[in-house]
């Protein structure tokens, strides 16, 4: 089978996440599509990143949402990495991608790509995420029926179940999908700096949201599953179970070969990683030796 592979805020192992480079890279790769993180800045305007704050990987600090765009894109955000740009990707001002620059891009790789958006949740913005989101692309139109922008065909993800179904109300089932993570207290006291008494109550509100995200798949209100691969590790039954119910899948962060070959064999569909053009190779590789 032919599987898709997404490159997971576009080749983010070679250049910074969600910059002009790793998009650019994505597609030197062959990526199938280009996956991204999508958040409302002050003034409203769609944005490409990751983070809730700037502190990580920009030189900007505070909550992006308190930030206009003017602002934000007077940061650095790909020097962090300390790699060399190619001159054709731009220099280190020219890196910071709002949702309308990325859509050029894609529309100028000369072929048809695919756009899974994230959307950022809990936004301060709440359901005005969304909204914004769709007014922005009907506006410059964006063919509900096909999910297709052009040459681009466009998804929506989310880990959050309250904006998968505001999405459902205007978007096909066969281009919605429903992230899913393993919910572990530990990780969310180290990952959120948190104390255990409030990292247990975090915990319990993600684990009820990841229940109710499993039960969207399983009533196939959305067609497509976005599980990362320790949950496809962990529940590969219920994955299995999900592929045979003519569910898609589209699994992350996909780097090693091991977690390559674990999806090949169990037939996902689609493959998100931070190494597009390894992960290509190796199942270009599989595919020719009749695998």
């Amino acid at each position: 089978m032919k599987h898709k592979v997404f490159a997971h805020r576009g080749a983010s192992e070679q250049y910074a996440e969600n910059t002009r480079a790793a998009f650019l890279q994505a597609i030197a790769d062959g990526a199938d599509g280009v996956e991204c993180d999508i958040h409302l800045t002050k003034d409203l305007q769609l944005v490409c990143f990751h983070d809730f704050t700037l502190d990580r990987t920009s030189t900007g600090t505070g909550d992006l949402a308190d930030h206009t765009l003017e602002e934000l894109l007077r940061l650095d955000v790909s020097s962090w990495r300390g790699v060399r740009l190619p001159p054709e990707y731009g220099g280190s001002a020219d890196q910071l991608v709002t949702l309308d620059e990325l859509i050029r891009i894609l529309r100028a790789a000369g072929r048809p790509m695919e756009l899974a958006l994230d959307l950022k949740h809990p936004s301060p913005f709440g359901g005005r995420l969304e909204a914004e989101l769709l007014r922005y692309l009907e506006a410059r139109g964006w063919d509900r029926r096909t999910s297709s922008l052009g040459s681009i065909t466009i998804s929506f993800m989310s880990f959050h179940p309250g904006a998968v179904k505001r999405l459902a109300a205007h978007v096909p089932a066969a281009h919605l999908c429903q992230l899913l993570d393993e919910v572990d207290a530990k990780n969310v006291a180290s990952g959120l700096f948190l104390g255990s008494l409030a990292a247990g109550a975090v915990a319990s509100v993600l684990r009820r949201a990841l229940s109710e995200g499993e039960q969207l798949v399983e009533q196939h209100r959305v067609e497509l599953a976005g599980p990362g691969i320790g949950y496809v590790r962990d529940n590969r039954r219920l994955v299995e179970h999900w592929l045979r119910s003519g569910l898609r899948l589209r699994v992350w962060t996909v780097d090693s070969p091991a977690d390559v070959e674990l999806c090949r064999r169990l037939g996902i569909q689609e493959i998100t990683t931070n190494r597009p053009a390894q992960v290509r190779a190796q199942l270009e590789q599989a595919a020719a030796a009749g695998l």
